[in-house]
C-alpha cells in the first residue's frame, strides 16, 4: 500500500504587492509579505502530495509561496530529523515529522481568459503535484461549440426558451497523476459565486442593482437568478467531462471551490445520480399499462450504470465513518458550512471490491476561519476566507 494526500486550497486573492485586482484592491508590501508569510505555513502544515489552488492571480506569486514552503520544510526537517547515524533515526515517528517539500514537484498553471487589467484582474486555479502529470494539463474555459440549454415546453408552448453558455466564469484544470500503479484523472475547478450578476447597461459606470441607496431587490434576486444559473451550467460542463473519463474507465478526482454545499443542485449534478433504492418498483419511461415497470434484470443494469458514472464526497464517507459531524470550510454572517469540496469516483470507495484504494482519513485546517461575527476571532482579510481539506489515500499496489 502507498500512502497520498490530496488537498484543496483556496489561498483568497493570490497576487504579488502593489498589484491591483480587483478595483481598489491590492496588496501593500507589508500585508503581500505577511499573506506569503501565512500562506507558506499552511502549505507547509498540509504537505500534500497533490494540491489544488484557487483564485491564483499570478503564477509567479504561487511559485514564491511554494519556495518560501520548501525553504520552511528545510529548515524544520534539519531540527526534527535525526542524523541517519542515529540510533533511533529509523523510528517511524521521525517519518511522519518529516516535511517532503516541493523541490521535484510539478506545477501546472490554467490563467483565467476572463483576466483584464489593473482593477479588472479575474484568478486561476493551478495543481502542484509531486507525482508529476501523465501528459499535459487541459485548461476547459472556452466552451465551443456553445453550451444551449433549452427549456421543456410547458402547456404546449414550443417557445419555452434556453440559456446560452459560451464560456466559464473561472478555468477547471484537468491533469492525469500517476497515484500508486494507477493513473487518475484530477479536476481542479472553482464554480461561480452566490454573488449576484447585475446588468450594467452600455456606457453607464455601475449596475443599477449596485447601488443600495437606490435599493432594488427585484434587479437583485435576478442577479442572483444570473450567477445561479451559471453556477449549476458550469457544473454541467464539469460533469460532461468527468461523466467521459469514466466511460474510459479512468478514476476520477475532482477538488475545488464549488461555491455551494456538497447537497446543492450544482454539487449533485458533478457527483450525479444516486441510484433509485429499486427500479423494479418504478414505472417504465415507455409504459402503456398502470403495472408497466422495469424488470428485475433490467434493475441490476440501470442501477449498474448510475453507479458507475457517480462520485462521492471524501467529507462525506469521513462523517459516515468516523461519525463526525463539524466539518465546514467558509463562514460568512455567522453561518459556518463546506462549500470546498473533494469528491471521488467509486474507484476510492470501501464498499467497492475492485477499488484501487480508498481514503482512511479527512483533514481540515479551519481554525483560521471567522467572518466577525464572534468577537474572539476578528476578522483578517489576509488569511483565506476558505478552511483547507485533505484526503489521506491508501493506494492498493496490485490496482
Amino acid at each position: 500500500m502507498s500512502d497520498i494526500t490530496v488537498a484543496s486550497f483556496n489561498v483568497k486573492n493570490l497576487i504579488e504587492a502593489n498589484q491591483e485586482y480587483y478595483r481598489f484592491e491590492q496588496y501593500s508590501t507589508e500585508e503581500h509579505a505577511w499573506k506569503r508569510d501565512w500562506l507558506a505555513d499552511q502549505v507547509l502544515a498540509l504537505d500534500a502530495d497533490l494540491i489544488g489552488f484557487q483564485e491564483i492571480f499570478s503564477e509567479a506569486a504561487l511559485r514564491d509561496v511554494v519556495d518560501e514552503a520548501d525553504a520552511r520544510a528545510a529548515a524544520l526537517n534539519e531540527v526534527a530529523q535525526p542524523t541517519p547515524g542515529s540510533r533511533y533515526a529509523r523510528k517511524a515517528i521521525f517519518r511522519r515529522l518529516k516535511a517532503e517539500g516541493y523541490k521535484e514537484a510539478s506545477l501546472a498553471f490554467a490563467p483565467n481568459l476572463n483576466d483584464s487589467g489593473p482593477g479588472e484582474r479575474r484568478p486561476g486555479v493551478a495543481i502542484l503535484s509531486r507525482m508529476g502529470f501523465v501528459g499535459e494539463p487541459e485548461i476547459i474555459q472556452q466552451i465551443d461549440p456553445a453550451l444551449e440549454i433549452p427549456f421543456s415546453a410547458l402547456g404546449g408552448d414550443a417557445s419555452a426558451g434556453s440559456f446560452t453558455l459560451k464560456r466559464l466564469s473561472r478555468p477547471i484544470l484537468k491533469a492525469r497523476v500517476p497515484m500508486g500503479n494507477a493513473v487518475v484523472t484530477v479536476f481542479n475547478c472553482h464554480l461561480k459565486s452566490k454573488l449576484g450578476e447585475f446588468d450594467r447597461p452600455a456606457g453607464a459606470d455601475f449596475a443599477p442593482a449596485a447601488d443600495l441607496t437606490a435599493y432594488d431587490p427585484v434587479a437583485r434576486a435576478m442577479g442572483s437568478l444570473r450567477a445561479a444559473l451559471r453556477r449549476m451550467a458550469e457544473a454541467f460542463v464539469l460533469r460532461r467531462a468527468i461523466v467521459d473519463e469514466l466511460k474510459d474507465g479512468n478514476p476520477v478526482i475532482v477538488m475545488g471551490d464549488f461555491n455551494d454545499h456538497e447537497n446543492a443542485v450544482s454539487s449533485e449534478i458533478i457527483a450525479g445520480e444516486a441510484p433509485f433504492k429499486n427500479y423494479s418498483w418504478m414505472r417504465r419511461h415507455d409504459a402503456r399499462h398502470a403495472n408497466d415497470r422495469y424488470t428485475r434484470e433490467e434493475n441490476e443494469q440501470i442501477t449498474g450504470d448510475v453507479e458507475a458514472a457517480r462520485l462521492f464526497s471524501a467529507e462525506r464517507m469521513f462523517v459516515r465513518k468516523s461519525l463526525r459531524d463539524m466539518v465546514y470550510t467558509a463562514a460568512f454572517g455567522g453561518k459556518f458550512e463546506s462549500i470546498d469540496q473533494i469528491f471521488m469516483s467509486r474507484h476510492f470507495h470501501p464498499d467497492n471490491g475492485g477499488r484501487i484504494g480508498e481514503m482512511t482519513y479527512f483533514s481540515v485546517l479551519n481554525d483560521h476561519l471567522t467572518d466577525g461575527s464572534h468577537p474572539e476571532a476578528p476578522y483578517n482579510k489576509l488569511a483565506s476566507d476558505h478552511g483547507q481539506i485533505m484526503a489521506h489515500l491508501s493506494m492498493r499496489d496490485d490496482a
